[in-house]
């Protein structure tokens, strides 16, 4: 009778997971190339300013896009919408205040800390991190020295916000300062698989407190580094079957990584053991973003199914999901969701946003029910 009246309990408690927030479409954003299915707009990377002001998309169309995040969640004036509930429909061309065209395929975007949304930066597929000033529209540092493989993430230090760190295919993490001179001295460079060279797929300094920056590998591990002795990392996290694409910190101590081997696992920095897997996504093979909403502990993915999963960070299985499961397509057949991003405010409402493969942007709005 304990067994029974404890698989109940935690049945209740799952449904109240479930129970706690309530989702939904408020805007979709495409284009004529969408339409096509051609991929060639794929969307593989998104990020909201610090100040959730701002969206900036990039990706596959050599393009970096700058949305004002009111302009997504408002109804055009004089416009209403055909039914309740019905999603607004907008074009990347109307929607977006403006565009700034890139030399190569973008692999990772991040808003430079401190500087009023100001400054961009981007890591591409040619191997290369540039710097962009969005109100002069052009690039303001180039560095290239990751010997033209391509760059999967970059980050900037919290505590010194002009210090930037990129990972790339070349099996490095390096951390650079443009106030260096010499195309961005490198600070520090790390290649985890000392042995051998296997991709740096992602970076992520914490940004809650301390000099710590963590680094995830296609070797199917993370490692967490002190930058002011990289010599060795501190600790490493191994428990993914596949190599990890993302990391995320949920706060100081608890650590969030994403793998191509289908699952999220939450970790605890103090004593690197898996507090959490979630699981009900699809990925085995490409990137398909990973956000966390620290207000309200939840945590988001794309799936390879075309989905949007939707994690509350108690419970393993996805509290919500949008999109149905493609039946009867395999391979290439269907798109895919390519990345994720929420908005950071307040801890009752929120903003979610999606982009595929075909570069269909989705704007979720939700509220605490």
């Amino acid at each position: 009778m304990t067994d029974i009246s404890s698989i109940l309990h935690q049945d209740q408690e799952e449904e109240k997971a479930r129970c706690e927030w309530d989702f939904h479409l408020s805007t979709i954003i495409s284009s004529c190339n969408s339409l096509s299915g051609s991929g060639c707009d794929t969307i593989g990377v998104l990020e909201f300013d610090p100040c959730g002001n701002f969206l900036a998309s990039g990706g596959i169309a050599r393009k970096i896009r700058i949305y004002a995040v009111k302009s997504l969640l408002q109804e055009r004036e004089g416009e209403r919408r055909t039914s309740i509930g019905a999603p607004l429909a907008l074009d990347h061309g109307n929607a977006c205040d403006f565009f700034i065209c890139t030399p190569a395929k973008l692999g990772s975007l991040k808003w430079k800390p401190g500087l009023e949304s100001r400054v961009l930066g981007s890591g591409d597929y040619d191997g290369v991190v540039m710097e962009y000033d969005l109100e002069k529209k052009m690039p303001i540092f180039e560095r290239d020295e990751h010997g033209g493989r391509r760059v999967w993430s970059i980050d900037y230090c919290h505590s010194d916000p002009v210090l930037g760190a990129s990972g790339s295919d070349d099996g490095t993490m390096q951390m650079w300062d443009p106030r260096c001179g010499d195309n961005g001295k490198c600070l520090a460079m790390v290649q985890p698989t000392k042995e051998y060279s296997t991709p740096v797929c992602c970076v992520e300094f914490n940004p809650f407190k301390g000099p710590i920056v963590a680094v995830g590998c296609a070797d199917r591990r993370v490692y967490v580094y002190d930058m002011r002795k990289m010599l060795d990392p501190l600790f490493i996290l191994d428990g993914h079957q596949k190599a990890v694409t993302y990391i995320r910190f949920i706060d100081e101590r608890t650590i969030v990584s994403s793998s191509i081997d289908g699952c999220l696992k939450m970790w605890n920095a103090e004593d690197q053991k898996v507090l959490r897997t979630y699981k009900g996504h699809n990925n085995s093979r490409r990137f398909v973003g990973l956000s966390v909403w620290k207000p309200g502990g939840l945590i988001c993915c794309g799936s390879e199914s075309n989905q949007v999963f939707v994690y509350d960070k108690r419970w393993g299985e996805p509290i919500w999901v949008y999109g149905r499961e493609p039946l009867g397509l395999t391979g290439h057949d269907h798109g895919f969701v390519s990345s994720v991003c929420w908005q950071q405010k307040d801890e009752n409402q929120c903003t979610l946003v999606a982009g595929d493969s075909n570069g269909v942007l989705r704007v979720f709005s939700g509220k605490r029910k």
